[in-house]
């Protein structure tokens, strides 16, 4: 009966599809509950769509997500490139469970190169719109800040926290200079021309151009010695010495001089990664590796989605582009109109088949390839202990998304409760959620627990975001009487979860599984056990830390604040002042009155609320 279902649900896709024009456009796969779970764009509209409710041969993925649309929604639009805009800001908005995710622009850094008489070259994740040069973004911190102290040591730039020119002079040069590892501008050896001249050099470098940077330098050398500035010259002389030395470091994989973006893709039926080379001035400067899990899609139209949305992060595009895998003529065509159009000028994108930059492909898909076996070993671990653990506690679907639970107090104050998320075995921290317990007075853990997952599970129609999906399996840190509270619930919202509490032992380690009628015991499952402990222990540290955090900021509260008019600067500046409160206790009225940012009102209603019990006494 299910099949038959299936087979008509299919066929009636399958006519909705073919009423579609063959037209540009976005289509959106909802599943039953009308969440999206998958959103792509096409020329022809009608074409693609309908593809997927046909008997056609699909990979496993495919047939995978296809199985679960109920219905779909279709946009139209004039170009094909309009479609792939529209595509990646629908992606963005509703983070479909098979569309390939890129990771937030938050976490990529940058190197600035500060608007300043004298720059300098930091690291940042932000992008202010001021005077200065940005370079990046970068694949990490550790890369980004390797690359500054790698220039700052060649080229001789100042590392420290001094500004220029207020510092020159001020203070004695550090070690660095002795050591021959900074120019030394803060004793006025440098001059702003010379200081200016080693930050286009910079510049140079990080652009990938290091030959430019050489010849930049070769040429104030010679201008420095003809001037008879000979200290200069020298300076010159040896950062151009640096840069040759550095150059030579670097593993140069292409012609001197050439700037290219190398795209490697491995995919099997348990991963699939992109490993992206960053080729300047001909040598490899950068690595970014990007891993999708079992059900996300990398077919050529998804592949050409996720690059333009990589590049609208990374905002530069180098002139050629080259990957690894075969791609229809229209998206490569679409492919390289997208990218001409952000970066304002004609870019390549291509597949090499000879050469340097198929030995970089080569490079790349090998990189991809490890980075998947390293992946498929951890995975094939963890799927192996879910499986096990679905078998052993007979559960009818295989628990990729775990929910756990824990309530901690401290007395009948910060009542809280965790609930942490393990997803494919592995703690997923995106989706931690920490609940203030808003309904219950005193410490009554099952009130506490039933408020929980009734503002958890509340949340389930939302059509976006981790609430709206709905666990596997769900873990309680604690017993039948905490199963039986959370069973009865679910039942009543007509949600068909698995439930089991995690008992400890008189030593507060975990001991078993319990349902609401009886223990079952994981101390033989090694496992299985070691699933349940690194869940319990998690779940656990988080809430209590959470909790713990919430009393720290309640204690730091000054009493002070109490006083009316006494906010917590004016606490600060008072307990600064006189050593704490006895210190206070102890002021005279002309003593509070004295301190910065307290007024004559302020210092009475302080001394007041010292001293009012004892004039009552008296």
């Amino acid at each position: 009966m299910m099949k038959e279902n299936k087979t008509e649900r299919a066929l009636a896709l399958l006519e909705k599809a073919n009423g579609l024009p063959f037209s540009p456009g976005v289509y959106i796969m909802k599943d039953r509950s009308g969440r999206v779970i998958y959103v792509g764009k096409s020329r022809k509209l009608k074409a693609r769509v309908s593809q997927y409710f046909q008997n056609s041969e699909k990979n496993a993925k495919t047939a995978r997500m296809v199985s679960l649309v109920y219905d779909f929604d279709y946009i139209l639009c004039k170009t094909e490139i309009e479609a792939l805009s529209l595509e990646n800001t629908l992606i963005k908005q509703y983070s479909p469970k098979y569309n390939i995710r890129l990771k937030d622009a938050k976490s990529y850094p940058y190197i600035k190169v500060t608007a300043e008489e004298y720059p300098r070259l930091v690291v940042t994740r932000k992008r202010d719109n001021d005077k200065a040069l940005y370079f990046g973004p970068y694949s990490g911190t550790s890369t980004a800040y390797s690359v500054v102290g790698t220039l700052e040591k060649t080229l001789g730039l100042p590392s420290c926290k001094r500004r220029f020119p207020r510092d020159i002079g001020k203070e004695r040069p550090c070690i660095y200079l002795q050591m021959g590892r900074c120019c030394g501008v803060c004793n006025g050896g440098v001059s702003k021309e010379e200081y200016a001249s080693l930050i286009r050099s910079a510049c140079d470098v990080l652009r990938g151009n290091t030959a430019a940077a050489r010849r930049a330098l070769e040429s104030d050398m010679y201008a420095f010695s003809d001037a008879e500035q000979y200290e200069a010259a020298a300076r010159c002389r040896d950062t151009i010495n640096a840069l040759v030395a550095l150059s030579q470091k670097q593993h140069v994989v292409s012609t001197p001089g050439s700037e290219s973006d190398v795209w490697g893709l491995y995919a099997d039926d348990v991963c699939s990664v992109i490993s992206v080379l960053y080729v300047r001035d001909g040598a490899v400067t950068d690595r970014t590796e990007y891993t999708f899990g079992t059900d996300e899609l990398v077919d050529p139209s998804d592949l050409v989605s996720f690059m333009c949305r990589s590049y609208q992060i990374r905002e530069y595009v180098p002139k050629n582009v080259s990957v690894s895998f075969e791609l229809p003529e229209e998206e490569l065509s679409l492919l390289e109109e997208y990218l001409a159009k952000q970066a304002g000028r004609r870019i390549t994108v291509h597949n090499p088949k000879r050469g340097d930059m198929r030995s970089l492909c080569a490079i790349a898909v090998e990189n991809a390839s490890e980075r998947a076996k390293q992946l498929r070993e951890t995975g094939h671990k963890d799927d192996r202990t879910l499986v096990a653990l679905a078998e052993f506690l007979a559960l009818e679907t295989l628990p990729e998304r775990i929910e756990a639970y824990d309530i901690s107090n401290f007395g009948s104050e910060h009542l809280t409760a965790g609930m942490i998320v393990c997803e494919s075995g592995r703690f997923k921290k995106s989706d931690y959620r920490l609940f203030r317990i808003k309904s219950v007075e005193g410490t009554d853990d099952y009130a506490s627990m039933k408020e929980v997952l009734t503002r958890r599970f509340a949340h389930l129609e939302d059509k976006v975001g981790s609430f709206s999906e709905l666990p596997d399996l769900i873990l309680l840190d604690g017993g039948r009487g905490h199963v039986s509270i959370a069973r009865r619930l679910l039942d009543e919202l007509g949600i068909d979860v698995p439930v089991f509490g995690m008992v400890k032992d008189e030593h507060h380690k975990t001991r078993a599984l319990t349902t609401d009628v009886g223990e079952i015991n994981i101390a033989k499952e090694q496992a299985i056990f070691i699933l349940i402990y690194k869940i319990q222990e998690e779940v656990h540290r988080f809430t209590v830390s959470s909790m713990e955090s919430a009393k720290r900021k309640t204690l730091r509260r000054s009493t002070l604040e109490d006083i009316e008019g006494i906010g917590p600067a004016k606490a600060k500046k008072l307990l600064g002042a006189f050593g704490g409160k006895r210190g206070i206790a102890a002021a005279s009225l002309e003593e509070l009155e004295a301190i910065s940012g307290i007024t004559r009102r302020d210092a009475q209603r302080v001394y007041l609320h010292f001293h009012e019990k004892e004039g009552t006494k008296e």
